[in-house]
Order: C-alpha cells, then sequence, then structure tokens
C-alpha cells in the first residue's frame, strides 16, 4: 500500500508555518520536531528537512541522521542561511545531505527537490494529496 507522501521538519520553529501549510495544500504530510526524533517515527516520513542554526557542524548532523537505522536513501534536506560558505554545503552533502536551500525558499522549491530525488527510489513511492481530494502519485 502506497502512503502519504510525508516531510519532517526537525529544528527549531519559527516563521515556517505559512511554508508549512503550504505544503500541506500541495498534498505532503507534514509533522515537526524540535529534536532528532526517534528512529520508529523518522522512519514514517519520506524527506527529512533540517533547519540548521548558524555555527552548527551540518558534517556531524548529516552522518549522525544518515546512520540511524533503516534510514536508508530518505530524502535529507538543510535549510541554511547566506552566511554558509560554498565549502560547508559541500561538506554537508559529502557528508549525507541531498541538498541544501536556503531559509528563504518557498514550499513549492522544497516540493519540487523532494519529489526530483524521490523518483528514483521505487521503495519510497508515495501519495499527494490533491486538493480536491483526488489522489495523485508522486
Amino acid at each position: 500500500m502506497v502512503r502519504q507522501c510525508g516531510i519532517l521538519f526537525v529544528g527549531p520553529g519559527g516563521s515556517d508555518q505559512a511554508r508549512i501549510e503550504a505544503l500541506r495544500s500541495l498534498g505532503f504530510g507534514v509533522q515537526e520536531s524540535p529534536d532528532i526524533p526517534s528512529t520508529e517515527e523518522l522512519q514514517l516520513h519520506h524527506a527529512v528537512v533540517v533547519r540548521v542554526l548558524p555555527g552548527r557542524s551540518l558534517t556531524m548532523l548529516g552522518t549522525r541522521l544518515r546512520a540511524k537505522p533503516n534510514f536508508g536513501r530518505r530524502v535529507l534536506l538543510a535549510l541554511v542561511g547566506s552566511e554558509l560558505t560554498d565549502r560547508d554545503k559541500r561538506e554537508a552533502r559529502m557528508s549525507g545531505f541531498d541538498g541544501t536551500l536556503s531559509n528563504s525558499c518557498g514550499a513549492r522549491e522544497i516540493a519540487a527537490h523532494i519529489l526530483r530525488l524521490l523518483r528514483g527510489y521505487p521503495e519510497y513511492r508515495c501519495l499527494l494529496r490533491a486538493p480536491n481530494g483526488r489522489r495523485k502519485a508522486a
């Protein structure tokens, strides 16, 4: 049975409510967590989006999440500030993140990255709910 596409936002909350509501209107199931959740909770989601505070180590965070049991090839994205250098972004990708996006990016950009990355993994096939209630395969 194919499940609804789930996204988990990890990190300090704040101004993401509009972005989260926009992702829900696109058909995603979105949950938030201030800290890295348990392995069982991570397995319920197709993508993990990490909001990173300035000065935090992306390499350690990416490695730690990818090392979780059964994390597999789930999508792992980081929302970073403009102060992050290209070298830090490259190191984040090498340590397990699938990509880094700007904190100012919109919900459609996040959705596009997630769907593009999930397309290659049939084990993570999921459904998006259309606003009128119909289901669309993602």
